[in-house]
């Protein structure tokens, strides 16, 4: 029996998700279609949702967001609202999305950078580009403008750096400390 989903309204949690296009067809190899995803993307953002990294891939989405509402609300507004849109707009009139999506709500840090990882290196495993940052519908691209990090999901010495972070002792005058920081690879504004 699977678990009840837990109600995220204004508790501050950050989750991963993920969700599939219709039969997991290519749609977004169109570029109107990726214009259009991001603008609808950007367009409840602070409103329902707080995006900290994402990545646009030709048959399904990967976000890691806060939801500043309901969970359910933010993926309505992203999912349907595109739906809404790209009928409206583009003039197409089949399923966009299949039913549902999965979330995964971070734990920690630790979990959360794991994630992160994880998003920026789908391009590179589906071999559409070599390195994260060259793949332009990913926040590893640089020149996306995302929501910081939640406070509580950073550790000591966090920097964003492209999702490439790798962490290491963190060097404190307290001889007993275990603590660690993450020291980007590379970073940007």
């Amino acid at each position: 029996m699977r678990p009840a989903r837990e109600h995220a309204t204004n508790n501050s949690q950050t989750y991963f998700i993920t969700s599939d296009t219709w039969d997991r067809r290519a749609l977004f190899k169109n570029e109107a279609w990726q214009r259009l995803f991001f603008k609808n993307l950007l367009t409840h953002r602070s409103e329902a949702y707080f995006i900290h990294e994402f990545v646009l891939m030709p048959d399904h989405i990967h976000l890691l967001i806060t939801p500043t509402a309901s969970l359910e609300r933010a993926v309505q507004l992203i999912k349907g609202g595109f739906s809404f849109r790209v009928k409206k707009e583009l003039g197409f009139n089949g399923e966009v999305w299949q039913r549902g999506f999965s979330d995964h709500r971070i734990r920690d840090a630790e979990d959360y950078d794991r994630h992160v990882h994880y998003i920026h290196l789908n391009p590179v495993k589906r071999h559409l580009c070599n390195v994260p940052a060259e793949f332009k519908y990913s926040s590893a691209y640089p020149g996306w403008k995302l929501d910081p990090v939640p406070q509580w999901l950073k550790p000591l010495g966090y920097e964003r750096a492209y999702g490439t972070t790798k962490v290491v002792p963190f060097q404190s005058d307290d001889p007993n400390s275990a603590v660690g920081a993450v020291t980007p690879q590379n970073t940007r504004d």
